[in-house]
């Protein structure tokens, strides 16, 4: 008698889960995992938009569903935060996931921030509040945009002042000529 293998329609599904679950994080830089106590729909609608504001992406789900999509990956280190009622924060930019995190859990009591992981090391709530409070990668670009164009208009102005000044004399002498 052949038995036939079937997986069952629920681990199908946590199976396409779980691979959602990863490929929205696989490319990040860094992932804050929060606890989300009781937040009712108002206040994540508003956890979401402040989120997606700074370019972070934002998964809530089921613990067991994420230490499956982390155990052989390089966030497998961040099981040890994940008990309670979680939500990820990711980002390519690893300034702005800590941000965003931080800077709702300021607002909303039952929002907190738990620890992290970047570049392979875990980052403890503490960590997670220095790396909120330094400038994002768009600030810090637009810090180096203002650093090069301020040389380059002193350059302008300083070489259009030779340029006038001879056109001036240019000006003078041809009115005295005439």
């Amino acid at each position: 008698m052949n038995k036939k293998t079937h997986e069952s329609p629920n681990r199908l599904v946590k199976g396409k889960k779980i691979t959602a679950i990863d490929a929205e994080i696989k490319d990040s830089e860094i992932i804050i995992v929060n606890q989300q106590l009781g937040l009712n729909a108002d206040q994540t609608r508003a956890l979401r938009v402040a989120m997606r504001k700074e370019g972070v992406g934002l998964k809530v789900a089921k613990n067991k569903l994420v230490k499956h999509v982390i155990e052989n990956g390089k966030f497998a280190k961040l099981e040890k935060f994940l008990h309670g009622p979680t939500a990820l924060a990711y980002s390519k930019d690893v300034v702005a996931a800590a941000k965003a995190s931080v800077e709702f859990a300021k607002k909303n009591e039952k929002f907190k921030v738990i620890g992290g992981m970047m570049n392979g090391e875990l980052m403890d709530e503490a960590q997670v509040k220095v790396l909120a409070a330094l400038p994002s990668l768009d600030q810090l670009r637009a810090k180096i945009v203002g650093l090069l164009q301020a040389p380059a208009s002193s350059i302008a102005r300083i070489l259009q002042a030779p340029a006038g000044q001879v056109a001036r004399v240019l000006a003078a002498r041809g009115r005295q000529g005439a």
